[in-house]
């Protein structure tokens, strides 16, 4: 079976560190897409003139990973090789993963 992972990096900052532990880990084949999530998205749109406190993230955004994987073992060596770097993903502004099966695919070699 194989599994579709995607992982939202809050630092994108970190994101060539990810992806070479990733790659030393056996994990190729990463689709990188530059994200924004709806709260950053909404705060984008309130006039600055009512915004406080740290503007800074009106323009940072996140960057969310692909990967498919072919093992319930190669879910969790992702996981682990990211979290070496970010720490644990259920601190605050680390990032979020999820893994599902993949029932169907055309293109990826097995």
């Amino acid at each position: 079976m194989m599994y579709m992972i995607m992982f939202v990096l809050d630092n994108s900052e970190l994101l060539n560190e990810i992806l070479q532990s990733l790659e030393q880990n056996g994990i190729r084949g990463a689709t990188i897409v530059e994200s924004t999530g709806g709260y950053r998205h909404m705060k984008k749109h309130i006039p600055m003139r009512y915004a406080y406190g740290d503007t800074e993230d009106f323009e940072s955004g996140n960057t969310t990973l692909f990967v498919i994987v072919n093992s319930e073992e190669k879910i969790q060596i992702c996981l682990d090789s990211i979290e070496k770097i970010t720490g644990n993903l259920d601190n605050p502004d680390t990032g979020v993963f999820v893994a599902w099966p993949v029932i169907f695919s055309k293109g990826i070699p097995a």
